[in-house]
């Protein structure tokens, strides 16, 4: 293995490449890996020069090996992380930086750019003049590049996992399932073309034909949040692209490395320069993105206070928004259902990915008999291992920030406060490994009501909400009163209370004894009510149409008349 120094030395090596050299290895092996403070150095590149990306994170990745087992570099060292714009990878020139800290460690891992306004306006005219090119490419060329995408995506897997677990906290095994989810919305784009179709009618009037067609928008943004890095780029940028879009991306500003790579890895599959270009920031960027005349529409995922005034800007500003926001996810637990099957999914559901899912099941509504079950509930819980998330056999990782955990133990007394039961306490874990990770534990609440601030508020954490009642009414009716309506589920073996909850709740996405019921790409991702703002869901049809703006042609062709001059209003149909 060779050292870091020798690693580091061949960075600033001036050799120009053959390029013949040996493709990286992105299997790090079966073999434990241990934290460290940099998978992906991108301080290690000619701070002054525009580097291209492909040739850029290949050397990155032949990094990742010599860097596993290093220790973080010091402060004064830090790497920065780059902007990509117009098929380049450059240094931002801003004065702006944001610290991204391992959630485990807590330690300094890279520096994010808080891109200047320049900055942003370059990538946005990157987008302007690849669309006037791009648009006019064929859809079936557009889809080859996404197959070549989601092939170079399955290659690099490993990679996007460990990029994930060390910015994010989430455990390596659930950092393959977030690239993989987000990797079946590309998969899906590869049949682009049947979902491009427009429609047709024949002789409306006499020689008269209607048909429709879908056109691109233009240059679309992303701005997505930090708890799939993977997966919600890979809602937004695959689908706004093969539709024949340009696309100005902003990643996380706390986890942007697995964007980063799925950059090159849309460059190395045949995406042209400019077709899809990434800025970082915060408000800064959020407000350039809902202002700049050149975005035509906006995809984004996060919170609700963001969300909703993102919405509120950027449709003032005339463009079309797809908004995901918060969630409050009950489950119902009928007496009648598998007992340790509903348990089990309970308790992946609340506390894997430390509760940061936007799907996750945060309350436990038990009917009848079945609360009893709760201390079954807590048990499982117990036995959940808290631990960074590189290390084997961990079930939960930490929580994204020091205020993200500060935050959640504050909800946590307030629930106790205003009288919910605390079965099970996390806010005092210890993880002996990383001592100063922003680690909390599953956290078990019992007899809350529905006033209580540990159930009004999405406290994004491994935190179960739970309470009871005598009735699946009184259960569906308990649901529909809560604003949110991302998702919820049913555990039960009658098809009678299935059927009837399926019907009468007011919740966009519903599982049947499934937990987390986040459709496949053939469908859509339909969240409700409070949870989404904007009238067009995220992928499947829904996402095309998002992407993509109905023109309809109505045409006039007799081959044994001229049309007449009339003033009168046309009325085609009518003779």
């Amino acid at each position: 293995m060779p050292t870091m120094s020798s690693t580091v030395a061949k960075f600033f090596d001036d050799t120009p490449s053959n390029g013949n050299e040996p493709k990286p290895k992105n299997k790090i092996g079966d073999h434990p890996v241990r934290m460290t403070a940099a998978i992906c150095p991108f301080s290690l590149l000619p701070r002054a020069v525009e580097v291209p990306f492909a040739k850029m994170l290949h050397r990155v990745s032949r990094s990742v090996v010599a860097c596993r087992s290093a220790r973080a570099f010091s402060t004064s060292s830090v790497e920065r992380v780059p902007l990509f714009i117009d098929g380049k990878f450059v240094q931002s020139k801003t004065d702006k930086w944001i610290d991204l800290r391992n959630p485990a460690t807590n330690e300094v891992i890279y520096q994010v750019p808080e891109a200047t306004q320049d900055e942003m306006r370059q990538a946005t005219e990157a987008a302007a003049r690849a669309y006037k090119t791009w648009k006019e490419v064929g859809v079936q060329h557009r889809q080859r590049v996404m197959l070549k995408l989601q092939h170079l995506i399955r290659e690099h897997t490993e990679e996007l996992a460990l990029s994930i677990t060390n910015e994010q906290g989430k455990t390596l095994a659930d950092a393959r399932g977030d690239v993989f989810r987000g990797l079946e919305v590309v998969e899906h784009t590869c049949g682009t073309a049947t979902l491009m179709m427009g429609e047709t009618a024949e002789n409306l009037a006499t020689s008269l034909d209607t048909y429709s067609y879908k056109q691109p928008l233009g240059v679309c943004a992303g701005i997505c949040p930090f708890n799939f890095p993977a997966m919600i780029p890979l809602w937004m940028f695959p689908t706004g692209t093969v539709t024949g879009n340009t696309y100005v991306l902003k990643p996380s500003e706390k986890d942007p490395g697995a964007t980063m790579i799925l950059a090159r890895l849309a460059q190395e599959a045949g995406l042209p320069d400019g077709v899809l270009n990434i800025i970082h920031g915060a408000h800064d960027t959020v407000n350039f993105i809902c202002d700049a005349p050149e975005i035509k529409a906006i995809s984004f995922v996060g919170g609700n206070q963001a969300g909703e005034y993102i919405h509120s800007r950027g449709s003032a500003n005339g463009k079309r928004v797809q908004a995901n926001l918060g969630a409050k996810n009950h489950a119902v637990i009928m007496p009648d259902c598998d007992k340790e099957q509903a348990v089990g999914a309970l308790a992946g559901a609340a506390f894997g990915a430390a509760g940061q899912r936007c799907m996750a099941l945060s309350v436990a509504v038990f009917v009848g008999k079945s609360k009893e079950w709760v201390h079954d509930i807590v048990q499982k819980a117990k036995e959940m291992k808290v631990n960074g998330g590189l290390e084997p056999g961990t079930d939960v990782g930490p929580l994204i920030t020091v205020a993200a955990k500060e935050r959640a133990e504050r909800l946590i007394q307030e629930g106790v406060d205003n009288g919910a039961e605390l079965l099970l306490d996390g806010r005092n874990v210890k993880v002996s490994k990383y001592p100063n990770g922003n680690f909390v534990g599953p956290t078990v609440l019992n007899n809350v009501g529905t006033d209580n601030p540990a159930y009004v508020e999405e406290i994004f954490a491994p935190v179960l909400v739970c309470t009871s009642v005598d009735t699946l009414e009184e259960a569906i009716e308990l649901i529909n009163r809560n604003p949110y309506g991302n998702g919820t589920s049913i555990f039960t073996s009658s098809g009678a209370a299935a059927r009837k909850f399926q019907h009468e709740i007011d919740v966009g996405q519903v599982g049947i004894n499934v937990p987390i019921p986040v459709p496949l790409p053939m469908f859509s991702f339909t969240g409700s009510r409070a949870s989404i703002r904007g009238d067009l869901n995220f992928y499947g049809k829904a996402g095309i149409n998002f992407y993509t703006q109905i023109k309809t042609v109505t045409s006039l062709w007799d081959y044994n008349e001229k049309t007449r001059y009339s003033a009168v209003m046309p009325t085609l149909g009518q003779k």
